[in-house]
């Protein structure tokens, strides 16, 4: 049961647990139960809500920043992870597979100021070996949300 609100948490944090509750065939209070134990046992760790900041007209930047470190003894990644999403600009840090280690995902107004943040504070911790930086230009689907859809052309065909 778990799994399956989770799931439908995951596609709708808005849902409530009388919707879910009818949707799994259980009561509201059940469901209710459940996500509050879940909530105190850090399974679910917040709700957000996804927005399309470029129809909002913000002019935030986001990047995307690969950094290769030396894993630390028995410590490994962990030390360099935490002191890197301690920075309030860091959205998110991942442990990953290949060339790099790390994939930093961080946010700021301009391309400067993330570049700043890159070489001035990133750059500068003593395991980090290097960094790659990758702006998003646009985003065409964000979080299995697709932002923008063709419009299908209903116009009739006339072929004489």
């Amino acid at each position: 049961m778990r799994e399956k609100i989770l799931n439908l948490l995951e596609r709708n944090s808005r849902m409530t647990p009388a919707e879910i509750a009818v949707l799994l065939g259980s009561s509201s209070e059940v469901i209710a139960a459940e996500i509050r134990k879940m909530e105190q046992e850090n399974i679910i760790c917040g709700y957000n809500t996804l927005i399309d900041w470029d129809k909002a007209g913000s002019d935030a930047v986001t990047a995307l920043i690969e950094v290769r470190v030396t894993p630390q003894r028995g410590q490994g990644f962990d030390n360099i992870a935490e002191r890197i999403y301690n920075y309030p600009e860091v959205q998110s840090v991942y442990l990953i597979s290949g060339a790099y280690d790390l994939l930093v995902i961080l946010e700021g107004k301009t391309l400067k100021e993330v570049s700043e943040f890159v070489s001035s504070k990133l750059s500068t911790l003593d395991t980090v070996l290097s960094t790659a930086t990758h702006f998003i230009l646009k985003k065409y689907k964000d979080d299995g949300i697709i932002f923008e859809r063709k419009k299908k052309d209903e116009r009739m065909s006339i072929i004489p």
